[in-house]
């Protein structure tokens, strides 16, 4: 049963047709989940029907928030996604109509076609993240498209989780859609080797914004629980949409890559699955940074755990592994310990040695750097963060500086672990990891005269 055309604020046409079957005032929440699930589908049926990616987003924007204010007061319709693409496209076709009279016949077409019976079944949420992130986009541009386009934030919403201002964003959204525009991108998946390259970057950017969440780079809180859920909910929706469009299994041999980027979806979510069932014992009181070794591990979601868990034990066996299935497996090996001391450091240290391997980048030699000192002693790992030291990226980054700190109090040199905190509060902009390192130089004895 599909909807009743929904009431278009200003619209004589829609407004006597006015009657939504859930009848009910919604609920803030039951809203804002309609209104997020249903914005990416109705943007990508737009794209994919009309091809002007500017125009259907301003077109979509439209209609969400037409759709705050209908649902909030008559609750939300049988076929939300139905509801948005009508009144999205009768915008498009508002703008048409008033711009150019060359539309007249893709408006007759539009009016002659029903608008509601596809939709609810069609899901083009990996042909739109596909697109957001284009290859000609910035990172930040692809963070911030994504987040709007995919995420259903509004600009306000985008700027207010990455911490940036309104007109900021306003402008890289804008950018982004002029850049992708000029491109002549079109709505369709690539094949082959290009397939597997855009969806990395699309893994790229979702990785990107679950650790802005998981971490903030800077403000008050240690974690933006929002932009970390935000990340994990459209990484569940890319997985959804992976698993139904192409079965790596089923690809030509000519077509698979040795890490299939599908298997790289599951090892992503996973690895999302499995950090964010930390979340409540990561702050204390205050929100102060708890660290691993002082969390209680009862306030871990073991329901989380147990589905990360089972996720990445079958992308493993599914043929060889890439970087984000390999840091899920790690993640995995840490939750199931009691405590730090009772973790498989060994096995660890083995995983990031494959990883190191297959992806050298400074940050996963820095997590190794601390699984290697947890089986070599800390020298061991002092040795291999300080090969770092020269690096453009983490050389004088806090954190390079806090797990040097941390592996000279474990080696019991502690004016060498006071100078590295020092430095490491320095260059901090996060106010939980402030107080943290101040903690520790609070706590940190004087050094024993030699």
């Amino acid at each position: 049963m599909s909807d009743p055309v929904p009431v278009i604020p200003g619209d004589p046409d829609t407004a006597r047709d006015a009657t939504h079957s859930a009848g009910a005032v919604a609920p803030d929440g039951e809203l804002e989940a309609a209104i997020r699930a249903g914005a990416p589908k109705a943007l990508a049926t737009l794209v994919r029907r009309y091809g002007v990616f500017d125009q259907c987003e301003d077109a979509v924007q439209e209609a969400l928030l037409a759709a705050s204010a209908q649902w909030r007061e008559q609750g939300v319709p049988v076929q939300p996604v139905g509801w948005l693409i009508s009144v999205a496209s009768r915008r498009l076709m508002d703008g048409w109509r008033r711009d150019n009279a060359r539309r007249q016949r893709e408006l007759t077409d539009f009016l002659r076609t029903p608008v509601v019976a596809e939709t609810e079944d069609t899901d083009d949420t990996l042909r739109l993240l596909i697109l957001c992130c284009h290859p000609t986009l910035s990172a930040a541009s692809q963070i911030a498209l994504t987040l709007r386009s995919v995420g259903g934030l509004t600009t306000a919403e985008v700027a207010a989780a990455l911490l940036v201002p309104e007109s900021t964003v306003a402008q890289r959204i804008s950018r982004a859609k002029r850049l992708i525009k000029e491109a002549g991108a079109r709505f369709e998946l690539p094949t082959g080797d290009e397939y597997d390259e855009r969806l990395r970057a699309v893994l790229h950017v979702l990785y990107l914004i679950f650790n802005e969440g998981h971490t903030a780079s800077s403000g008050q809180d240690l974690q933006r629980l929002d932009l970390a859920a935000e990340a994990l909910r459209i990484t569940r929706m890319l997985h959804q949409s992976v698993a139904s469009d192409r079965d790596p299994a089923d690809a030509p041999p000519a077509q698979r890559h040795p890490a299939a980027p599908t298997g790289e979806v599951a090892g992503l979510l996973a690895l999302m699955v499995l950090t964010h069932a930390r979340r409540d014992a990561r702050t204390g009181p205050g929100g102060d940074l708890v660290p691993a070794d002082r969390q209680d591990r009862t306030r871990w979601y073991t329901s989380e755990i147990a589905e990360g868990t089972t996720l990445i034990e079958a992308t493993l066996q599914s043929g060889r592994v890439g970087p984000y299935q390999l840091e899920a497996a790690i993640a995995a090996v840490h939750s199931e310990a009691d405590s730090v001391e009772s973790t498989d450091w060994e096995q660890i240290a083995g995983l990031y040695r494959i990883l190191a391997e297959i992806d050298p980048g400074p940050m996963v030699r820095l997590g190794q750097a601390v699984a290697v000192a947890m089986t070599d002693g800390p020298d061991a790992g002092i040795a291999i963060v300080d090969a770092l030291a020269d690096d453009r990226h983490l050389g004088d980054h806090h954190r390079r500086l806090s797990v040097l700190a941390h592996l000279h109090e474990l080696a019991g040199r502690y004016d060498d672990a006071r100078a590295q905190y020092e430095a490491a509060l320095d260059r901090t902009r996060n106010t939980a990891e402030q107080n943290y390192l101040r903690d520790r130089l609070t706590h940190l004895p004087p050094e024993s005269p030699t």
